[in-house]
């Protein structure tokens, strides 16, 4: 027994009004349709839902039952279609992304405030993590798209330009490194230092950076964490070489940073997306969003500037 939403709706509408005149008049239909389709509902439920008369629509007991039921589907399909409504219109959905912490802790914030502003019935999902894994999201559809280093980018991701964060020297404040302007990576070499884990692509930037210099530092220790090598800078055990945007998760430590130079390196970071796939029209937007603050040149912190390749 199935009673499709065309009866119900018919049927509420009748049994409100207690009228089928005013029904017809509401939903804009002879009374005939409307007398029809409450006849085929009480034909289907196999129960008399109203008393009529010349004048009056009284409602039976499982008339009563029946109205409040067709209400609650009306009311739901009714909702369930402007909730779709707003997702095919980009209005609503969740924006899912993959990025690396530092992306996720300081550009991020300011591009997601502003998108909540002009769409704040849609939702966000920032999932952050290493290269690897922030990729493997977007290869797996976990994330609608990532931004990223890319090293070894698989031939199913596409990557968009984005941003670049200069290398800097993280140093103890009372370091007589401090004193300079700018540091090569060979002096940088010389002193204790302390690298992020291999796992990373920062370190694996740091070792290409040392390399292109010409120079092998003395690892004094590694950590998993940038709060942890920061930690361990602040004591005075080693120096450190981290981007521009990486900086402000070093910790609350007493830090000092310097340019790095002879060769000057920048950590490209892409906006990165799963090739021929369609994505959600919230998550373009927010990606236009994005582009946006690109094209426009908006404020970056110190050392981070828009990639316009």
């Amino acid at each position: 027994m199935e009673a499709n939403l065309r009866l119900l709706a018919a049927y509420a509408a009748v049994a409100r009004a207690a009228s089928f005149t005013a029904a017809a008049a509401e939903m804009h239909v002879s009374q005939s349709s409307l007398s029809r389709a409450v006849a085929e509902l009480e034909r289907l439920l196999g129960a008399q839902l109203l008393e009529r008369d010349t004048r009056n629509v009284q409602l039976t007991a499982a008339g009563v039952e029946t109205l409040r039921v067709a209400e609650q589907i009306v009311s739901a399909h009714r909702s369930g279609m402007k909730e779709l409504e707003r997702y095919l219109l980009g209005e609503s959905g969740v924006v899912a992304v993959a990025t690396l912490p530092s992306v996720a802790a300081v550009l991020l914030p300011r591009v997601i405030s502003e998108f909540r502003l002009r769409r704040p019935m849609a939702g966000l999902r920032i999932m952050d993590g290493l290269e690897q894994v922030v990729l493997g999201r977007v290869l797996s559809g976990d994330a609608d798209f990532a931004i990223s280093t890319v090293g070894a980018a698989p031939e199913q991701l596409e990557h968009r330009p984005l941003i670049k964060d200069r290398f800097h020297a993280v140093l103890p404040e009372d370091h007589p490194l401090t004193e300079l302007p700018e540091i090569t990576w060979e002096e940088l070499a010389r002193e204790p230092f302390l690298a992020i884990g291999p796992e990373s692509s920062v370190r694996r930037l740091t070792d290409a950076a040392f390399a292109q210099a010409g120079a092998v530092p003395t690892l004094a220790a590694e950590a998993g964490s940038v709060a942890t090598v920061g930690g361990l800078v602040t004591a005075g055990l080693g120096v450190s070489a981290m981007p521009a945007l990486v900086l402000p998760l070093m910790g609350a430590g007493r830090l000092v940073y310097r340019p790095l130079a002879e060769p000057v390196v920048d950590r490209r970071l892409d906006v990165v997306v799963r090739a021929r796939r369609t994505l959600p029209l919230a998550t373009g937007a927010f990606l236009d969003l994005l582009d946006g603050f690109r094209r426009e040149l908006r404020d970056l912190p110190a050392g981070v500037s828009w990639n316009r390749d």
